[in-house]
């Protein structure tokens, strides 16, 4: 679950992108990629706030609960709400603490956000009440939608509905290359489009096709275009 205080924050996941501005709070599907990117916005700082919901502790609080919506894979999207000001505001305190928070109150606090969720919106129930690993997909299907995403390949075997050794005996049966090849291939051929065509630059595109640094990306472009990505940042 994300909070928007200041600022905007965008989401690119592999169907579509969002964009949330201060008053927001968005609650993610467990098992959905996307990248967080944080603007300013009209001379504000972007500030939000992150919490995480453990499984396990999610286990724990439905197991005598039954989930009051079918199970979602689409973003739920919660305007202003005094009970989210509540919560929120209940934990700016802790943001300054040096140490970790204490687990107790860490459960509790956990505990509220899912009782204020779902008393605002019961939907909430079918993102947070459902555990189920994710069932086998259409590995072209999801690869080809979800290449720019930087994961281990173990993930991507899981997300698909695998274990890392099928998950690689799939790939090469579907890709005809190994899915490191693959994966930097199309990451590159993304990459130069948006270099290219779209006169971006590789600074502001490297971590959105999957890449960790800079550098890495820069020796990547040259070996697979034999010149650097570099190299058209002065013709715009």
């Amino acid at each position: 679950m994300v909070r928007v205080i200041s600022g905007e924050v965008r989401i690119a996941a592999a169907e579509r992108s969002y964009r949330f501005f201060a008053g927001d709070t968005i609650l993610f599907p467990r098992d959905q990629l996307g990248r967080m990117s944080k603007l300013p916005l009209k001379g504000e700082p972007c500030v939000a706030v992150s919490v995480i919901f453990r499984q396990d502790r999610l286990e724990q609080y439905y197991k005598e609960i039954k989930p009051a919506a079918e199970r979602s894979h689409e973003p739920l999207i919660f305007a202003d709400h005094p009970l989210l000001q509540s919560l929120f505001n209940s934990l700016q305190p802790y943001f300054v603490l040096a140490d970790a928070l204490p687990a107790d109150i860490a459960a509790f606090k956990v505990e509220e956000a899912i009782r204020i969720l779902k008393a605002i919106n019961p939907a909430a129930d079918g993102l947070l009440g459902y555990f189920e690993a994710p069932g086998k997909l259409d590995l072209v299907t999801f690869m080809e939608h979800n290449f720019r995403f930087n994961l281990p390949l173990e993930k991507f075997g899981y997300l698909t509905g695998r274990s890392l050794t099928t998950f690689k005996k799939d790939f090469r049966n579907a890709f005809h290359t190994s899915p490191g090849r693959w994966l930097t291939h199309k990451r590159l051929e993304l990459a130069h489009y948006l270099i290219v065509e779209q006169r971006r630059k590789p600074s502001e595109i490297y971590l959105d096709t999957g890449f960790e640094d800079l550098s890495h990306f820069s020796f990547a472009f040259k070996k697979q275009y034999g010149y650097p990505p570099s190299q058209f940042s002065g013709m715009y």
